[in-house]
């Protein structure tokens, strides 16, 4: 499995996003636990939320302070696992 690039990003109601990855999977990513906490105050003006900016593919970002992994986003939209995308996290250690 390749590493999720986010081709597409669109901000919608209720602190949720629409994110299209290259892999053909689509849909929405809840984000609403994050508004108003630490860095994420800056949401507070619900039009700050709306500027989001995609970054290389590779994580969306609001500021210099807020961006968030497109790993961390594709795994919350499917559900995987963590050891599904780097299956290099499954392989146990040689060394003790």
């Amino acid at each position: 499995m390749s590493i999720p690039k986010i081709l597409e990003a669109r901000p919608l109601d209720s602190y949720k996003i629409w994110l299209k990855f290259n892999d053909g999977i689509a849909g929405e990513v809840d984000l609403s636990h994050l508004a108003g906490k630490g860095v994420f105050s800056f949401w507070n003006n619900y039009e700050n939320f709306k500027k989001v900016s995609l970054e290389n593919g590779r994580s969306l970002a609001w500021s210099d302070e807020i961006d968030i992994d497109a790993d961390s986003l594709y795994i919350k939209l499917t559900g995987k696992k963590p050891e599904d995308l780097f299956p290099a996290l499954k392989e146990e250690s040689a060394y003790a």
